[in-house]
């Protein structure tokens, strides 16, 4: 199999190539290295990059040439970043995409596993499951659900294999650039001794370690069917300021927390329920939260 990994050299890119290539997948990547860099690739691996971005027509039907199967990761990825531009947001995430699945049905792609967020969701009771309906409260969840849209109309009208994965928080090595608030609040514990935490640290979300979300993909380009939607996450609800303290735990440091206003278009609770992915992709996540944050702050001392 030959696999295009759009977003391969950024944080979740980086890790699902290292796996890929250990087990002798031929891979191609397309990132346009605004986040990701070179470096962020397995050494001695035989990795074709092509340096381009997802909104170029040009860059993308050379990309998915010849590939059994698109892995699509690039996105702009901030929910703050999409409340003050949603314009850009939707350049990158709906014709991004679009992008993509119209390449990937001329060049013959089969599958196409495309990486949602439960942002698509919006505010609903916990857990989650694929059978809400989805009520996005940002544009970067407007976005995706616009993916989600889009690869069902493809699988439909053109047959391409489409899989919709919602991935939750995710976090491990290789997030360096990652805003999101595992990375965040390492980085500003670790250089500052102070964390910032947007509203009063009682919201709650589903924190994933990078290797089972990988674990995940993989399952999904071997898997049949086609259409397919899935939640992508632990399946256990950690409010923030547990996410502090265990912090403080597996790094030995001690710091501070400043509390600010709750920012607009962040969902006050979110764990997803896990057990379609289970039943029909056979996943099942491996690593503790303390494990995982364990391994992640080790991996940023080490830099």
């Amino acid at each position: 199999m030959t696999v295009l990994v759009t977003g391969g050299c950024g944080f979740i890119g980086s890790n699902l190539v290292r796996r890929l290539a250990a087990r002798g997948v031929r891979l191609r990547l397309l990132d346009n290295l605004s986040v990701g860099t070179r470096d962020a690739l397995p050494a001695g691996s035989a990795v074709d990059l092509i340096v381009g971005d997802i909104r170029d027509v040009t860059a993308v039907a050379r990309a998915v040439e010849g590939v059994d199967a698109v892995v699509h990761l690039a996105a702009s990825t901030g929910v703050s970043d999409s409340v003050s531009d949603p314009a850009s947001d939707f350049d990158a995430n709906v014709m991004g995409t679009f992008n993509l699945l119209r390449a990937s049905v001329a060049a013959s792609v089969r599958r196409f596993v495309f990486a949602s967020s439960n942002a698509a969701i919006g505010e609903h009771p916990p857990p989650v499951d694929e059978l809400r309906v989805p009520r996005p409260i940002s544009p970067y969840g407007a976005g995706k659900l616009a993916g989600e849209g889009y690869c069902a109309a493809f699988a439909a009208a053109y047959g391409l294999q489409t899989f919709v994965l919602r991935f939750s928080n995710v976090y491990g090595p290789g997030s360096t650039h990652k805003t999101s608030v595992v990375a965040r609040f390492i980085r500003e514990g670790l250089q500052k001794g102070a964390v910032t935490v947007y509203g009063d640290g009682r919201q709650t979300r589903d924190f994933l370690y990078v290797e089972d979300l990988c674990t995940a993909v993989e399952a999904a380009l071997a898997a049949t069917g086609s259409g397919e939607v899935f939640q992508i996450a632990s399946g256990i609800e950690t409010t923030v300021l547990t996410l502090v303290t265990t912090l403080k735990t597996v790094s030995g440091r001690d710091f501070d927390v400043v509390f600010a206003p709750a920012r607009t278009g962040d969902i006050a609770r979110n764990v997803s329920d896990i057990s379609k992915a289970t039943r029909l992709l056979g996943y099942r996540p491996v690593v503790p939260l303390e494990d995982g944050l364990r391994r992640t702050c080790d991996w940023f001392l080490r830099r």
